[in-house]
């Protein structure tokens, strides 16, 4: 009887690493310890978006995108308040404001990377109606986010920065999509 409950924990103990280890991709990529003060949305001149406050827009989900990556929850919410901000005055955009402004509400990080998934699906259509000039936007995808439901986000790198685990699962995710310039 007591190998049993022994054969019982090997097992879930594989399936807890399988799942862990087919989130990891391991092809030449590094991980790198990034201070939050190092991320710098001004990388955002790689892409160029017609509209200029789009492109504002952009930057400003960029700067909340990498708030999560680094699990800064504090940095989170103000880049939702300024995002919320900027939506709340586009029109047809407010709606997507109001998820980024519950985002704003709290420093819970589970809650505003939940709220994330959301927003990001907005944003994808949201750039995705616009018009690229120059560069290209990465849609990502991490299919163990929200409890093995999956996420999205938008990034202007094609390396895999993963907004809903940070560092414990930094490179967990995808390219699904490119959006580049016509």
């Amino acid at each position: 009887m007591s190998t049993k409950p022994n054969t019982m924990k090997r097992i879930l103990g594989v399936a807890v690493l399988t799942a862990l280890m087919a989130c990891n991709q391991s092809e030449n990529k590094t991980i790198e310890n990034k201070d939050s003060n190092q991320v710098d949305s001004s990388k955002n001149t790689s892409v160029v978006i017609k509209d200029q406050k789009k492109s504002e827009i952009f930057s400003q989900y960029e700067d909340l995108k990498n708030a999560l990556v680094n699990s800064d929850s504090s940095e989170a919410q103000k880049s939702a308040i300024k995002l919320e901000k900027s939506l709340a005055t586009y029109e047809g955009c407010e709606s997507t404001a109001s998820i980024a402004r519950k985002i704003s509400e709290t420093t819970n990080i589970v809650s505003q990377r939940k709220e994330f998934t959301a927003l990001s699906m907005d944003l994808i259509a949201f750039i995705k109606s616009g018009e690229i000039e120059k560069g290209t936007v990465y849609v990502q995808h991490c299919p163990m986010a929200n409890k093995g439901d999956g996420g999205d986000w938008l990034s202007i790198e094609k390396d895999i920065k993963n907004p809903y685990y940070g560092k414990e699962m930094l490179t967990c995710g995808r390219v699904v999509e490119e959006i580049k310039s016509k």
